[in-house]
């Protein structure tokens, strides 16, 4: 064996053991030792790099340092595009550059790296500087908006979408991640499931409220001939459209620090989540939200459907701005102070953020309009004034299968009994469906309250209106059969010009006919009537001369009960009075039709 090769044997161990030690260096050490080595690509290590090889006393700093040894392997991206910025970084720029104008963008050549906070890039504010590096904040770089997608409108010829919904469609499909905040009676389930349809994608997982489920099956067969799933409980129903609502997330699937571990839903494979009513997420500490928080990172596509979005204050806004990745969100800490007049203070021995304000509100909208789009329903032009919208829901009630039960068994012993008899023994049927009806009512009230609108409630019944008035004591009038005409006056008054008074709660028969309470945009009715003529008069209390906004006009409906029958029947007669003016439809007629169909 030669000299020489034994030397550069030991030479090459040497530098081998080296190389394996250099871990255990002390941060600086191994820092200058890759930067001897560097020959990447990112200009910022590279001018250390000249500067230690022209400098022996050269000293890294701490955040040198760290750059170094974190980015060392790390290839820039390159990109070559001049990027909008806003006017913070702007105004910001001028100053430190010392700039006749503030720039309204930015050359990136390079993206070096990037933190949670921000990117450093490659770059120069004016087209005359010179390259160098510097850090740039990702909330205050303005993103491209994604290009608007073609769409097959002539897919849902059988119903077509309105103008205003083709927007909403076009956004939904060209944006993986995205908020439509339309108002309310706009037509956001609609919008989202035609989107889908056109997108063309193998499964689609929806979750919404329990109340929201059957209504959500309904709108999807009035698009599609596929397979929908609609999860209960513990038991996984499969389908090309799977709908949950978030109280059973848990059932199936399970966040990194749980024992248990539920993978169906990510093991399911779905293209898309369509999150409706996605104020229930607003709340980062809540389990469901953290629950849609995981899930949703593991899918490709996201759309949050809500009509409140912000629901009181910016903070609840917070999570539904993360989850669809806007820059607004990258940075908690800058979002509160910025937007929610976020202030620290000491309780006991430990700081704690008050979020609680609202600050720079049109500047938030601004930074959020490319993934949020958001219409009011007086600011869209193809609508009708009045909106009728059906709310397909499911009754879960022993009490109600009980009395139904019973009323059947009467009927069949009894066939050839009057109408009116017949009419009585429904009518406890009725009640209670008016009752359950109640907890719906107050969650549709809620969503008008949060959004500052007057709305009507309307009830055959006194006890769910009484109900409702112990609800919503302070912000609520009623009207009924037994009040005397001057309580019957204030209360119409006091709804139409108290700002304070944001709820009428009306009789169908007593406060259907002969009042004005054009300060609601939103009817709701809990229960309803045999009589068409009874649920057009109660649309128009709110639907008449002097109201100067669209109405929406919403019946919750429980589907597997008797007031699926009244309804069509009853809309369907309803439409005929309408289309056909003067024609008398005989009232009677219309029940022996509800009774035959029942």
């Amino acid at each position: 064996m030669s000299f020489p090769f034994i030397i550069n044997t030991i030479c090459l161990s040497f530098l081998f053991l080296l190389y394996l030690s250099m871990e255990n260096f002390p941060p600086e050490i191994k820092a200058k030792n890759s930067l001897v080595n560097y020959n990447g690509a990112n200009n910022y290590i590279i001018g250390l790099k000249n500067n230690m090889l022209n400098s022996k006393t050269l000293t890294l700093t701490r955040s040198q340092t760290d750059y170094i040894n974190k980015n060392y392997n790390e290839k820039p991206k390159i990109v070559r595009l001049w990027m909008e910025i806003d006017d913070y970084l702007s105004k910001e720029l001028m100053s430190t550059k010392f700039l006749q104008k503030p720039p309204k963008s930015i050359w990136i050549e390079k993206l070096l790296t990037e933190t949670n906070k921000a990117y450093h890039v490659w770059g120069k504010v004016l087209d005359a500087h010179p390259l160098n590096s510097f850090w740039v904040p990702k909330n205050q770089i303005i993103p491209r908006e994604n290009p608007d997608l073609d769409v097959d409108f002539t897919l849902f010829s059988h119903r077509p979408p309105f103008e205003h919904q083709k927007k909403a469609i076009v956004k939904l499909v060209s944006n993986k991640k995205y908020i439509l905040a339309d108002d309310m009676g706009l037509g956001k389930t609609s919008s989202a499931i035609m989107a889908s349809i056109n997108l063309k994608l193998k499964k689609v997982l929806i979750i919404c409220p329990a109340s929201l489920k059957v209504n959500w099956k309904r709108e999807i067969e009035n698009y599609s001939k596929c397979d929908v799933g609609i999860v209960e409980g513990k038991k996984w129903e499969d389908g090309e459209y799977v709908i949950i609502n978030y109280d059973i997330l848990k059932n199936f699937h399970s966040l990194p620090k749980d024992s248990d571990k539920k993978t169906k839903i990510l093991d399911s494979k779905f293209d898309l989540v369509i999150i409706d009513e996605a104020h229930y997420v607003s709340n980062g500490k809540a389990q469901r939200t953290k629950l849609v928080n995981n899930l949703t990172t593991k899918i490709d596509r996201l759309w949050l459907l809500s009509g409140t979005p912000m629901t009181s204050r910016p903070m609840n806004y917070y999570n539904l701005l993360k989850l669809v990745g806007s820059r607004v969100a990258n940075n908690w800490i800058n979002y509160v102070r910025r937007y929610c007049d976020g202030k620290q203070i000491f309780r006991g021995y430990r700081k704690i953020w008050l979020t609680f304000g609202a600050t720079n509100l049109e500047e938030l909208r601004d930074k959020t309009s490319d993934k949020v789009l958001r219409r009011l329903k007086e600011d869209v032009l193809d609508l009708p004034d009045k909106i009728i919208t059906p709310i397909h829901m499911e009754l879960k009630s022993k009490s109600y299968e009980s009395e139904m039960g019973e009323y059947l068994d009467w009927k069949r012993q009894n066939r050839h009994s009057g109408l009116s008899i017949q009419l009585s023994k429904l009518m406890k049927v009725r009640q209670i469906i008016a009752l359950e009806k109640v907890k719906e009512t107050v969650q549709l009230i809620d969503q008008c309250l949060q959004q500052d609108k007057k709305v009507i409630v309307f009830t055959n019944f006194t006890q769910p209106l009484m109900s409702l008035h112990e609800k919503y004591k302070k912000e609520s009038v009623i009207l009924n059969g037994s009040m005397k005409k001057e309580d019957r006056q204030e209360s119409v008054d006091r709804f139409q010009n108290d700002d304070n008074i944001k709820i009428f709660i009306g009789n169908v028969k007593a406060a259907g006919v002969g009042i004005t309470l054009t300060a609601a945009e939103v009817v709701i009715f809990n229960d309803l009537s045999f009589v068409p003529s009874d649920m057009s008069q109660c649309e128009d209390r709110a639907f008449r001369i002097g109201q100067d906004k669209k109405v929406s006009c919403i019946y919750p409906i429980y589907d597997n009960t008797i007031e699926r029958t009244i309804y069509e029947i009853v809309n369907k007669k309803k439409s005929i009075i309408d289309t056909v003016m003067g024609d008398n439809i005989n009232e009677q007629d219309i029940m022996r039709e509800i009774l035959m169909d029942l």
